[in-house]
């Protein structure tokens, strides 16, 4: 992922004189690390956890550290967060006895090491410790884990949410979309009527808010052996360290890494195509992509492959705008490299 400001300079454009970003037109990019710092600080400061159940008492105290970057990228209106996080949380816990004396008072942290839009439709990894490793320790520990971590996540999606909707641009951007009432009204009856046809229009528009992903990959080996690796469960395991389910029967089913995505066969012809439906866990309901994978050998040894992936939504059911990024790079890096390094047929 990119640094905060050192994207691309074609792509973001000195700001105006006058402060002002016509239409978001061009590229706003706004550092939200500090942005990030106190939302995390208003969620889980002083955050109760137990509150007597099994005479124990634990809460989170405060943020002791959050340390990576975090930005918000929008371009006319659209909005592409950014952010890698590594956040640690201290706690503390006290056991009572039947009387309601204290047995032992702990404290202990929890870390959570990579917070990042890559993968924001999943929970990060949450690990916790305390420093009192004792019998007593540990059932506190236990009881943080199996009562707090629960609480720690629901709070890392809202964050999640709130980037997706702009984090501290938001308010900027609601705003941006309030129209002016008071032209309307006085709009002639013909401007009017022509706004209405435009709207019609937009509506049955096509497929608008997906995109098609292309890709031409070179491999030094047999078309059927390309096939044969991507249709059989236990190479898929073997080159994505991932769990995988493969059907190799038309309408049988999918599911690879780790069931993040899944789908149907559609058409099966060795060594020649693979046409699949694919869904990603991520994505809004009811949404369906094609993939459709042709291989053409020129010569023996040589395989071309040619990858269409078409209906690939723009944003993710939380309204992350990267999922067609994610994808292109999911292919390109965790498929058709790994296969290359793992089976040895780089060109």
């Amino acid at each position: 992922m990119a640094k905060f400001g050192e994207g691309d300079k074609r792509w973001i454009v000195e700001d105006r004189p006058d402060g002002t970003n016509v239409h978001n037109w061009h590229w706003s990019e706004t550092n939200c690390l500090e942005w990030s710092r106190n939302f995390f600080t208003n969620q889980f400061s002083n955050a109760v956890i137990l509150s007597g159940e099994g005479n124990l008492f634990i809460k989170i105290n405060k943020v002791e550290k959050l340390e990576g970057e975090a930005y918000v990228n929008v371009r006319k209106g659209k909005i592409i967060p950014g952010y890698e996080l590594n956040v640690s949380l201290s706690w503390e816990g006290e056991a009572k006895d039947s009387e309601g004396k204290t047995l032992l008072k702990a404290e202990g942290l929890v870390d959570m090491p990579y917070i990042s839009d890559e993968n924001a439709d999943e929970d990060p990894e949450v690990r916790v410790s305390v420093k009192d490793e004792g019998v007593i320790g540990k059932t506190l520990k236990e009881a943080m884990v199996s009562k707090g971590k629960g609480v720690v996540l629901e709070k890392v999606r809202v964050f999640v949410e709130a980037m997706a909707k702009g984090g501290p641009c938001r308010d900027e951007l609601e705003s941006k979309k309030v129209a002016p009432k008071s032209k309307s009204s006085a709009l002639p009856a013909v401007v009017v009527e022509s706004s209405k046809v435009v709207k019609e229009k937009k509506k049955v528009k096509t497929k608008e808010g997906f995109k098609t992903i292309t890709m031409t990959e070179k491999f030094s080996c047999r078309a059927k052996d390309l096939y044969e690796i991507l249709m059989d469960e236990n190479r898929w395991k073997g080159f994505t360290q991932s769990n995988a389910k493969i059907s190799k029967d038309v309408n049988g089913a999918i599911s690879v890494f780790d069931g993040s995505v899944t789908g149907t066969n559609v058409e099966l012809e060795e060594g020649k195509v693979i046409v699949q439906k694919w869904r990603f866990g991520s994505w809004p309901d009811g949404l369906d992509s094609t993939v459709k994978i042709t291989f053409e050998e020129p010569e023996p040894g040589v395989t071309i492959v040619n990858l269409t992936h078409t209906d690939v939504p723009e944003e993710d059911r939380y309204g992350n705008a990267t999922v067609v990024e994610n994808t292109e790079r999911g292919w390109r890096d965790l498929i058709f490299h790994r296969i290359r390094a793992v089976f040895g047929f780089g060109m």
